[in-house]
């Protein structure tokens, strides 16, 4: 079973930056999707960022040109660099993997942006 670590999370102002790290399996990594979701209070959760095994990314238009999907095959570590973050932006956000038969999920990070 392959193990979602994440890490990163914390309280910033608007406008500030967080780095939030997800350790897995390099055999997940290598096959899988890969993605970053969040759910805030009274929502459901939304898939805001993902990137496939070539490197291809795709960004919720809510987070487009201030986040950043990235990987590391080195370290088996997928990234997500938020920049330029708002109060909407306040969620706990999860690491997932999937392919067409399988979902894996982390534990989740909490994102709170409050001046």
């Amino acid at each position: 079973q392959v193990q979602l670590v994440e890490s990163g999370g914390g309280l910033v102002a608007p406008g500030g930056s967080l780095r939030l790290s997800c350790a897995t399996s390099r055999i997940f990594f290598s096959i899988y999707d890969m993605g970053w979701y969040r759910q805030a209070p009274g929502k459901q959760r939304e898939l805001v960022s993902s990137i496939t095994p070539g490197g291809s990314t795709w960004n919720a238009d809510s987070v487009k040109g201030r986040f950043t999907i990235s990987k590391d095959a080195a370290k088996n570590t997928l990234y997500l660099q938020m920049n330029s973050l708002k109060f909407e932006d306040t969620a706990v956000y999860y690491c997932s993997v999937w392919n067409y038969e399988n979902t894996y999920w982390g534990q989740g990070t909490q994102v709170t942006v409050s001046s």
